[in-house]
């Protein structure tokens, strides 16, 4: 497994919860475009400065291109070679598998979870860098703010030049993170949530484990 294998996994369960939320608005297949107060009520989900150049916050196209390679490079930063190779290594390693129905891939997210809580921290670990600005991540993304940080905490971030906090750089677990999340509020969430349990800090894990459980529907 490489790390661009998480994100892409990841990628595919926001996927495919944006689809369920088009069925339950009997919008199968449409394109809707799913906005930031449906995910986080109150403030503003986004970790950077924003400018007319960011990209929409959810895909547009029809949900049978969504999950083509050209736009799953779009969306994650991943390349065309790269997502094809991708996809093999976790069909391979039961973390994904094909939709006989629709032909579309999906991640196991039972698989998934056990990987991300007993696995990521070994084989892609975190730690806390030099000062730097970034976009928040782990306790300080939306996700999990307010929930154990204390006031006069270092925050942790992902290194951007666009990002909106100062804190102690994480490195993303790939390179391509930051543009993929400011794309999908519901990415950035998975993606924070893996953060924590990277940095394999008791009682942030113990919680991340508990709202990642909420995202992955198990």
């Amino acid at each position: 497994m490489k790390s661009q294998d998480i994100l892409l996994l990841l990628k595919l369960v926001s996927l495919y919860k944006l689809e369920q939320h088009e069925l339950q608005l009997g919008l199968e297949g449409g394109a809707l475009l799913v906005t930031a107060q449906e995910y986080w009520s109150g403030g503003s989900w986004q970790g950077w400065e924003l400018s007319d150049e960011d990209p929409d916050i959810a895909p547009t196209v029809q949900a049978k291109d969504r999950y083509s390679v050209r736009n799953l490079e779009a969306m994650t930063g991943i390349s065309k070679s790269e997502i094809s190779a991708s996809l093999k290594r976790s069909f391979n390693a039961g973390l994904a598998s094909l939709d006989r129905k629709v032909k579309f891939p999906r991640a196991n997210n039972r698989a998934l979870k056990e990987f991300i809580v007993h696995g990521l921290k070994y084989v892609f670990p975190a730690g806390p860098g030099k000062i730097m600005r970034g976009i928040p991540t782990s306790l300080a993304a939306p996700v999990m703010a307010g929930k154990l940080m204390s006031a006069g905490d270092v925050i942790n971030v992902w290194p951007d030049p666009t990002g909106n906090q100062k804190g102690q750089s994480i490195q993303p677990l790939f390179k391509s993170v930051p543009k993929a999340v400011k794309q999908d509020p519901e990415l950035y969430k998975l993606l924070a949530l893996v953060d924590a349990i990277r940095l394999g800090n008791a009682r942030e894990t113990q919680l991340a484990v508990k709202l990642l459980d909420d995202e992955l529907q198990l």
